[in-house]
């Protein structure tokens, strides 16, 4: 009996803890660990890790409002009405990638091997659809407890520096941004996306032409996308046959347009400064910095505009110890895109170089609400707090900095000296 009554007091609390949801789907009410507002929340928390690992937005005005305006144009249709926002990312990868809650991602590197715009409105209408079927909510109900989600939703809405909260944010983070879905719901952000490009007046067939891309290039550079939307052999005919059976071909289906022929021109007059940005990634991988500015250089003299390019380039001055070059360069690369949290790091190292604390304080605080999981922003903001004579922040960011480290960052002994001297361990 008492066994009994332990189990229905944990019901209750479970359904406590659950909220009523409207189905977007089926119509019906149904239960979840995550209200519609707590999804929304989580996904504007990965945002900017998002946007930072995939090297910035694109830096132009004219393609990033395409890039929204044709995703507002098909998420209309999505039953599910929450808070769909649309980037276009500088990476080169082959791929696209959606939040919890609305937030949808498109790479550089996909338009790129685009032929026009139906493909590209099935490809953002897919991920639209794992939205809609809330399959990103269904991973953290899944994979984390109430409890977790409740602590990240914490640290969303407080800017919380506890360190065991924080550790779990970036467990969430990268799961998030390497979700892989199961081939039920590919099918069914497949069949979701489908309807809804056709509704928004597309050409639904313009996600086959993509698929067959992708299935072209399996063997020899496989797309990124493909790593977390598996595509297997009949998936492609189970989509042939409900654009066959369900949505028959009508007069002015959209295929492409005359606006997303100029985008992707733009994009490959690009395309040569970003592979010198490349290079040089690799150049400081192998710390040959004298050629990383060699192609950073490059960069910029194709592309003025590059962002990526002035991060970069302020990272290699930095690591030559030039502190003010690489001050000037990330300054000019946050002015460019105050969404891209990398430079403000730099910009935020580069004043502890150079000895303006208070400065410093101040940037590496601001890019804290960008993101609150860098092991490399805790060490320079506790640095700086010593400096200035704040013991107890010094020792909340120097003990942070260490738990959230991989132990190869090159300041670890240097922390741990720092709070000998504070008197913490």
């Amino acid at each position: 009996m008492r066994k009994i009554w332990i189990f229905l007091i944990a019901v209750f609390f479970i359904s406590l803890s659950c909220a009523t949801v409207q189905d977007p789907l089926t119509g019906k009410p149904t239960l979840t660990l995550l209200s519609t507002e707590q999804e929304i929340q989580i996904g504007q928390k990965v945002v900017p890790e998002a946007i930072n690992q995939n090297g910035g937005l694109y830096p132009d005005q004219e393609v990033q409002s395409y890039i929204r305006n044709l995703g507002y144009k098909i998420a209309a249709h999505s039953p599910r009405k929450v808070d769909y926002q649309f980037y276009l990312v500088n990476s080169k990868e082959i791929n696209a990638f959606a939040l919890p809650g609305g937030p949808v991602f498109v790479n550089r590197g996909l338009i790129l091997i685009l032929d026009n715009e139906s493909e590209l409105a099935g490809v953002m209408a897919h991920e639209i659809g794992h939205i809609t079927a809330r399959h990103h909510a269904k991973f953290l109900e899944k994979t984390y407890g109430m409890n977790i989600l409740l602590n990240i939703l914490a640290v969303a809405t407080s800017n919380s520096q506890y360190q065991q909260v924080i550790l779990q944010l970036a467990q969430v983070s990268a799961g998030l941004l390497q979700l892989k879905y199961s081939r039920d719901q590919e099918n069914e952000a497949d069949a979701l996306g489908v309807r809804f490009a056709y509704e928004a007046g597309y050409d639904p067939r313009g996600l086959i032409t993509t698929f067959e891309k992708f299935k072209a290039m399996e063997k020899v550079n496989a797309p990124s996308w493909l790593l977390t939307h598996p595509l297997p052999e009949d998936r492609i005919k189970n989509v042939a046959y409900l654009i066959q059976t369900k949505y028959p071909e009508k007069l002015l289906l959209k295929k492409d347009s005359e606006e997303f022929q100029r985008i992707k021109k733009k994009l490959m007059s690009t395309v040569a400064s970003y592979e010198a940005v490349e290079n040089a990634k690799e150049n400081i991988k192998n710390r040959n910095f004298s050629v990383a500015l060699t192609n950073l250089n490059k960069a910029i003299s194709i592309f003025p505009n590059n962002n990526e390019a002035y991060t970069y380039r302020a990272l290699t001055y930095y690591n030559l110890k030039e502190y003010q070059k690489a001050y000037l360069d990330a300054l000019k690369a946050y002015n460019i895109d105050k969404s891209y949290f990398l430079p403000r790091l730099i910009l935020g190292a580069s004043l502890v170089k150079l000895n303006n604390y208070r400065e410093a304080i101040a940037v590496l605080e601001d890019a804290r609400k960008l993101i609150d999981s860098n092991p490399d922003l805790y060490y320079f903001l506790g640095v700086s707090y010593q400096e200035l004579g704040n013991r107890q922040l010094a020792a909340e960011n120097l003990k942070t900095a260490l738990e959230l480290s991989d132990g190869k960052r090159g300041w670890e002994s240097d922390a741990r000296m720092r709070l000998r001297t504070l008197g913490v361990i």
